[in-house]
C-alpha cells in the first residue's frame, strides 16, 4: 500500500481524467442522451451493461420519460418515486447507521493523544460508507417522524424530522464517552441517469473526558446509473474533521473511481497539528479497513514504525436482499427500541413494514396514504394559524456555512432525556406491545397521548 503523500500528488490528475477511463455508453431515449457508466470498465459490453439493473425495459423507459423534466433540479422531496427502488428504512434511521462502530468514539475519548483521537474519530466517520454503498433509496420521513435506538454500546439515539420543505433532520446520541449532534439537510442535483448528493449538514462530536469538540465535513456523493445500468455509488472528494478545541485536523481524500474500478474505495490522508504539519498518515479502503502510521514533516512514515489497523468492516449477511449489514437489521428491529416507543417512530410506518415483508403493492398504497395525510395535516395546521414546532430539537439563531450552502442549526433541547427517564420509571410500560402501536407523527388532529 503506497504512501498517501505519493497518491495525493496525483489526485488532481485522477479527478480530471477518471471519467475518461471509466467505461461509458450514451443511449438515446426519447431523443435525449443518457450516460451509463460501468465502473468495471470494458466497452465491448456497454449495451449489455445499460440493460442491467433492477428495472424492466418498459419500466426504464417509462420512468425516464417521467424524470426528464427534473434534469438539473434538486429532487430531494419534489418527486414521487415508486417503492421498487426503496429499502425498508427511512432517512432518519439511516443516520443511526453511523453508530455501528461507535466504539471508535469511545476509544477516541479514552485516548490522551490528540492526534490519535482524530485517527479513531475519522475512522468512525469513514466506517459508515460501507453501509452507504447500498443502492436502495430510504423513505423520506414524515414531518415530526422520529427514530429511537437503545441497547447498542450504551448509546441512547434519537432523530426527528424537523422540516419538510426543505427536508431536514436532527439527531442526538449519547453514552458515557461522547455526545453526537447533527443537523442534516441534503441537497441534490438530478443529472438524468445520475444524481449528485451534497451533505449540507453539520456534525459535531464532543468527547466527554476532556470536552474536545470535533467538527465533520464529509465529501459529496454521486449515485450512478439510476435508471439504466447497475446502480452504484461513489464519494470522491475530501473529508475534513477539525478539532475545534486544539486546531488539529484530519484531511482525508476519497479517490474517485477510475479505469476498471481503480481507486474506487481508497481513502488516504493525514492528521495535521494546528500548524498544519502532518503527524500521522492514514490509508485504507472505506469498504474494508483503515490503518495509520506516524510520519515526518514531509508526510513520510517514520523509521521503525509500521501501519496499524484501526478499523475493519464487520462480517455481513450473505445474499441479503437489500444488502443490509447485521447492524442495519438491528436498526429495523424492535430489539433496539426502548420501552414505550414513541408513536412517531419509523419502525411503525406501515409502508416501511409492508416493504420489509415483501408486499410492494401494499407498501406503495400505504406510502401514498401517508403522503396524503401529511398534506392534510399541513392544510389543517395552516387553517388554524399554527406553525410546526419540533418536539425534541429547537431551531437556533445560528446559521453555519457549509461548502454547499448555509445551514440553519437545530439543537437538542434535552426534553427526550426527561421523557425517557419518566417512561423507564413507569410501572405499566412492560404491558405495552410496541409492535401494536399505530404510527402517528401528526402534531394536530388525532394525536396519540403519550
Amino acid at each position: 500500500m503506497g504512501s498517501p503523500s505519493k497518491k495525493n500528488e496525483s489526485k488532481g490528475f485522477f479527478a480530471a481524467v477518471s471519467s475518461m477511463f471509466t467505461s461509458a455508453v450514451n443511449r438515446s431515449v426519447n431523443g435525449l442522451s443518457v450516460e451509463v457508466i460501468n465502473p468495471e470498465g470494458g466497452k465491448e459490453d456497454s449495451e449489455e451493461e445499460a440493460q442491467r439493473g433492477r428495472w424492466k425495459q418498459e419500466e426504464r423507459d417509462g420512468y425516464w420519460k417521467m424524470m426528464q423534466k427534473y434534469i438539473g433540479s434538486d429532487v430531494t422531496s419534489m418527486v414521487t418515486l415508486p417503492v421498487i427502488i426503496f429499502e425498508p428504512m427511512t432517512m432518519i434511521q439511516k443516520i443511526a447507521e453511523l453508530m455501528e462502530y461507535s466504539y471508535l468514539l469511545d476509544q477516541a475519548d479514552e485516548s490522551e493523544d490528540p492526534y490519535m483521537q482524530l485517527v479513531y474519530a475519522t475512522s468512525w466517520a469513514i466506517s459508515v460508507y460501507f453501509a452507504y454503498q447500498r443502492t436502495w433509496k430510504p423513505f423520506n420521513p414524515i414531518l415530526g417522524e422520529t427514530y429511537e435506538m437503545v441497547n447498542h454500546g450504551g448509546i441512547t439515539f434519537l432523530a426527528e424530522q424537523v422540516s419538510h420543505h426543505p427536508p431536514m433532520s436532527a439527531a442526538h446520541a449519547e453514552n458515557e464517552h461522547f455526545t453526537y449532534d447533527v443537523t442534516s439537510k441534503l441537497k441534490t442535483k438530478f443529472l438524468g441517469n445520475s444524481v449528485d448528493v451534497y451533505p449540507v449538514g453539520r456534525t459535531r462530536v464532543t468527547l466527554k473526558r476532556d470536552g474536545v469538540v470535533l467538527d465533520l465535513v464529509p465529501p459529496p456523493t454521486k449515485v450512478n446509473n439510476l435508471i439504466f445500468g447497475r446502480t452504484w455509488i461513489d464519494s470522491p472528494g475530501e473529508m475534513i474533521m477539525t478539532n475545534l478545541t486544539t486546531g488539529d485536523k484530519a484531511v482525508l481524500y476519497f479517490q474517485p473511481c477510475g479505469w476498471f474500478g481503480a481507486g474506487r474505495y481508497e481513502v488516504d490522508g493525514y492528521i495535521y497539528n494546528s500548524s498544519e504539519e502532518p503527524k500521522i498518515l492514514m490509508t485504507g479502503k472505506w469498504n474494508e479497513s483503515m490503518s495509520y502510521q506516524p510520519c515526518d514533516s514531509e508526510g513520510e512514515p517514520l523509521p521503525n514504525t509500521e501501519l496499524k489497523e484501526v478499523w475493519h468492516v464487520a462480517d455481513v449477511p450473505q445474499n441479503d436482499k437489500f444488502q443490509y449489514t447485521h447492524f442495519a437489521h438491528k436498526i429495523n428491529s424492535f430489539d433496539t427500541a426502548p420501552k414505550k416507543l414513541l408513536a412517531s417512530d419509523s419502525r411503525l410506518r406501515p409502508d416501511r413494514y409492508a416493504l420489509e415483508m415483501g408486499d410492494l403493492s401494499k407498501s406503495g398504497a400505504e406510502k401514498s396514504s401517508l403522503e396524503e395525510r401529511q398534506r392534510a395535516e399541513k392544510r389543517s395546521r395552516e387553517e388554524k394559524g399554527h406553525s410546526f414546532t419540533p418536539r425534541w430539537f429547537d431551531l437556533t439563531e445560528e446559521v453555519t456555512p457549509t461548502p454547499w450552502g448555509d445551514l440553519e442549526i437545530y439543537q437538542y433541547n434535552g426534553k427526550y432525556t426527561e421523557h425517557r427517564a419518566a417512561a423507564d420509571n413507569s410501572g405499566s410500560i412492560d404491558d405495552v406491545d410496541v409492535k401494536s402501536i399505530e404510527f402517528n407523527p401528526w402534531q394536530y388532529g388525532n394525536l396519540v397521548t403519550e
